[in-house]
């Protein structure tokens, strides 16, 4: 498929019922099999905790990943910093803390931390890749420390990123198995997506590198009505968190939609919390596009409006998976 010159297109689908029944090829051995080689990647420890642009200059934020308190900041040349969320004198929430000259300054009893260790507090490696703010936690990850996390590759040039985020009563595989299921799509988000068609699906039983690790998906994103823009794009896993949907042909190759699953931690019922943290970031060449980051500000609210819609739907089949996968044990 090649990027027409006018990128909108009338399509016609069937009424919603009669579409092409799509459960004899969701096979949960697939989907599955899918989701452990994902978990197989490494992650050099790596948790994405949010939109880079949600950490401003002057201002920390508290973000929490499988139940340890961060807080996030950036010192006075800009750079992203993250530590213990609790303050090592009397254990103030450091979220609330005031940054002066790029540091924490907590307005407990007014204790100064920066990049060096405090006793038992100790800052730990935090990432910003432009897009998103990511922290290396090793005691959690367990696996062999990497100096920076995998990020996805994503369009060069001019592009025009959103990032969502919604939390979930579930954990981490139930997120990454709704996104390894495409099948899905035109059945559960008629509004979204039509004509859906995966063209291929990962074999269950051979080792896959991430990069032939792929579903291929025909589909048409709806806009309004029956006008929509049709696309070819793949679904694989860089890592045991991420899923990556990536256009490869038709309006926009090469934008990409990064879904995060960064496990939070125990709610007040005892069940785990997942953040889903979705990142679309998308490119294209038609000089119109250039109009859309001057009005980015406006243009973002939409995208991520549109990004938690899909997931109000989805994290609540995650939320069902995880219910009936554990039947009220937790495990």
């Amino acid at each position: 498929m090649v990027a027409p010159r006018f990128p909108l297109r009338v399509f016609r689908t069937p009424p919603w019922a009669r579409q092409q029944p799509t459960y004899a090829d969701a096979d949960p051995a697939v989907i599955g099999a899918a989701y452990r080689r994902a978990r197989r990647r490494p992650s050099g420890n790596w948790y994405v905790v949010g939109a880079s642009r949600e950490v401003t200059p002057g201002r920390p934020v508290g973000r929490s990943v499988d139940g340890a308190e961060l807080v996030l900041w950036r010192d006075g040349l800009g750079r992203l910093l993250a530590g213990p969320g609790a303050c090592p004198h009397l254990g103030a929430p450091l979220r609330t803390a005031r940054v002066d000259a790029g540091r924490l300054v907590c307005r407990w009893h007014g204790l100064a931390l920066g990049e060096e260790s405090v006793g038992n507090w100790c800052p730990v490696p935090a990432h910003d890749d432009g897009v998103l703010a990511w922290v290396r936690l090793d005691r959690l990850g367990g696996e062999r420390p990497s100096p920076l996390p995998t990020v996805p590759t994503r369009p060069e040039g001019g592009v025009l990123d959103a990032v969502a985020t919604v939390i979930g009563r579930c954990q981490p595989r139930d997120v990454l198995t709704n996104r390894l299921d495409p099948w899905h799509g035109a059945w559960y988000h008629p509004y979204s997506f039509a004509n859906l068609r995966v063209v291929s699906a990962p074999p269950v039983d051979v080792e896959l590198p991430e990069h032939r690790d792929v579903f291929t998906v025909e589909v048409t994103f709806r806009l309004a009505g029956r006008v929509g823009v049709p696309v070819i794009a793949e679904f694989s896993c860089p890592g045991p968190r991420t899923v990556v949907m990536r256009i490869v042909d038709g309006e926009g190759s090469g934008s990409v939609v990064e879904t995060h699953a960064t496990p939070v931690g125990l709610g007040p019922d005892g069940a785990p919390r997942t953040a889903v943290v979705e990142a679309v970031v998308a490119s294209s060449p038609r000089p119109g596009f250039a109009l859309s980051r001057v009005v980015a500000p406006v243009v973002r609210p939409a995208m991520a409006w549109a990004a938690r819609r899909l997931w109000r739907d989805d994290i609540a089949y995650a939320e069902r998976s995880y219910w009936l996968r554990t039947k009220g044990t937790g495990s």
